[in-house]
């Protein structure tokens, strides 16, 4: 099963396993990372799950919508590799993919 590398707020870093077809989002929840909130559940409304994404990434991306990228100017954290976390899918191929949760605004 493919893996996500996630960095929490502590800067404590932890594999887990993620079902394909699943969100980055849905991925970190799933596993108990309680402080990415995600409030909206992944409707793309609210920001509570922005997290940066290494810029090493091997895969492709989904592209970045305009309402994520509206939500995103909002955050006094935004950086490049800012991305709201229900906005990109898991695929086989971001196998080893790392992700920080972006500290709470």
């Amino acid at each position: 099963m493919p893996k996500l590398i996630v960095t929490n707020r502590e800067g404590e870093t932890s594999d887990i396993e993620v079902e394909e077809g699943l969100t980055v989002m849905e991925a970190i929840r799933d596993n108990g990372f309680d402080e990415l909130l995600a409030l909206c559940g992944g409707c793309c409304a609210c920001a509570t799950c922005h997290v940066y994404i290494d810029d090493s990434v091997g895969g492709t991306l989904a592209d970045m919508s305009e309402d994520e990228d509206d939500l995103l100017e909002s955050s006094d954290h935004r950086k490049e590799s800012s991305r709201l976390s229900c906005q990109v899918p898991f695929t086989a191929d971001l196998d080893g993919m790392k992700v920080t949760i972006s500290p709470e605004d």
